[in-house]
């Protein structure tokens, strides 16, 4: 399986912690109509949708962008020692997973320059933290990390009155440490890496924009989440925060995206996660890329 490739002089990899049936398609969307899924399961099965279980499969990875002079690390997964009993596949992990493919892909966690976080859910912001003697310390020593100045104040109201276990473990030590890079989510990082404003999912989610050497790659952070939103446009997920909102972007995106030579990278796609939108009748379908 491919988990490198290049965006003209840069080098991607995808850095993948877990990926494995484990979420139920009307638990997940709601508003999916059980001969909405039968109509396009010739189209999911059976890699996004495991026939045996009939569970979707997720991938749960990082994106790290090699410029030449920065490593920029997007999203950090799940993590070790996270306390999830809503979630079993995600609950105290202790494997080496992630680690092993930072590492495989030529990195430690000393290399990571910034951390940007496309939102701030649990499976996006797990590995900003690590247990050590009984306390949640930065992962990535050298890095900024990177959020949304508007999504981190939203949750950091949240917590006032429904505390939650990842914002706790995940984010306010990074914001203790004074490691925070807060931005606005239409802001450039640096020379080729640009935000995208892409609310709706959560308050202020963003979409990250690739462009090197006449190429262009935009990592989709949760805006969608399964090739089964592009045929059901109108499928909104559970955690959204504004469906509404969630969906006009995510359509949006698909419709500007649909038959151009951008990269789409999505990050629960299951491998190659790689590829294009392409229009289907008044919906899309997504293309995997076959070689990068």
């Amino acid at each position: 399986m491919t988990t490198t490739f290049n965006l003209g002089d840069w080098r991607i990899d995808r850095i993948i912690e877990q990926e494995l049936p484990g979420f139920d398609p009307f638990e997940f969307f709601p508003n999916l109509k059980p001969e909405e899924l039968e109509e396009h399961r010739a189209m999911l099965e059976p890699v996004a949708l495991d026939p045996a279980s009939g569970l979707m499969t997720f991938a749960m990875q990082s994106y790290v962008v090699r410029t030449g002079k920065f490593n920029v690390l997007i999203d950090t997964c799940i993590g070790n020692h996270k306390d999830r009993p809503t979630r079993p596949l995600w609950h105290m992990k202790t494997d080496s997973t992630y680690m092993d493919a930072l590492n495989r892909a030529g990195l430690t966690v000393n290399d990571i320059d910034f951390v940007m976080c496309t939102h701030l859910h649990p499976d996006h912001v797990g590995w900003n933290t690590q247990l050590e003697d009984g306390r949640w310390v930065p992962t990535f020593p050298n890095a900024k990390y990177v959020f949304s100045e508007k999504e981190l104040a939203h949750w950091t109201e949240f917590q006032k009155h429904s505390p939650t276990l990842h914002f706790t473990d995940s984010v306010l030590p990074i914001v203790e440490a004074g490691m925070t890079h807060l931005v606005k989510s239409d802001s450039e990082l640096v020379t080729g890496i640009q935000l995208l404003p892409t609310p709706g999912h959560t308050p202020d989610h963003f979409a990250v924009r690739l462009a090197q050497g006449g190429k262009e790659c935009v990592v989709t952070g949760d805006l969608i989440h399964s090739p089964l939103q592009c045929a059901c446009t109108h499928l909104d997920a559970r955690p959204d925060t504004d469906p509404a909102q969630g969906r006009a972007t995510r359509n949006a995106f698909m419709d500007k995206y649909a038959e151009t030579d951008t990269l789409i990278a999505t990050m629960h796609f299951p491998s190659p996660s790689l590829g294009h939108f392409v229009r289907h009748g008044d919906a899309f379908r997504f293309r995997y890329a076959a070689r990068v």
